[in-house]
C-alpha cells in the first residue's frame, strides 16, 4: 500500500538508471522540502539512532485509528533530507493504522536505496521508520 506520491517517486526511479542520478533526486526532493523551523529542532523532536541531526514533527488529526498521519522532518544533511521527503511520500496523509500497515522495507525497496545507502544511513533511515511507527502506535492508543 503506497501513497499516489511515493508510486510518482517509484515511477521516477524506474527512468532513472544510473543510481547517481537517483541519488540526486533524493537530493532535489529534499531541496523541495519546506525547512523545519528551527524553534522545533529540539531534543524532542530529534530522531536518536541517525548519524546527521534528524527532526521529526509530528502533526496528527483526529483521534484513535482513523486519525491522519503526517509530519515535517529536517535533517542538516542533504541526502537525509530527501530520504525525509521519501517517507513524507510513503506515509504522509494515511490514517495512523495504515501507516502502522506499511511495509516500509519492501516500498523503499522498490527504490533500491538499501542496496545504496551506507550501513549508517540504513540505521539512520531505520531509525527514522521507528520514530515514525512509534508516533503512530501512541496515536491509535
Amino acid at each position: 500500500m503506497a501513497t499516489e506520491a511515493f508510486e510518482d517517486i517509484a515511477e521516477t526511479f524506474e527512468f532513472l538508471d544510473d543510481w547517481e542520478d537517483r541519488y540526486r533526486h533524493v537530493i532535489e526532493l529534499g531541496k523541495a522540502m519546506p525547512p523545519l523551523d528551527a524553534a522545533f529542532q529540539v531534543p524532542a523532536t530529534k530522531v536518536e539512532g541517525c548519524a546527521s541531526q534528524v527532526w521529526f514533527l509530528p502533526r496528527i488529526e483526529g483521534q484513535g485509528a482513523a486519525a491522519r498521519f503526517d509530519f515535517q522532518g529536517d535533517s542538516d544533511a542533504m541526502i537525509v533530507r530527501g530520504l525525509i521527503a521519501v517517507l513524507h511520500a510513503l506515509y504522509s496523509n494515511l490514517t495512523v493504522t495504515e501507516v502502522l500497515a506499511v511495509d516500509a522495507g519492501a516500498e523503499l525497496g522498490r527504490l533500491g536505496l538499501d542496496e545504496h545507502l551506507s550501513s549508517q544511513r540504513s540505521n539512520g533511515l531505520r531509525a527514522m521508520i521507528g520514530r515514525i511507527r512509534k508516533l503512530a502506535t501512541e496515536a491509535v492508543a
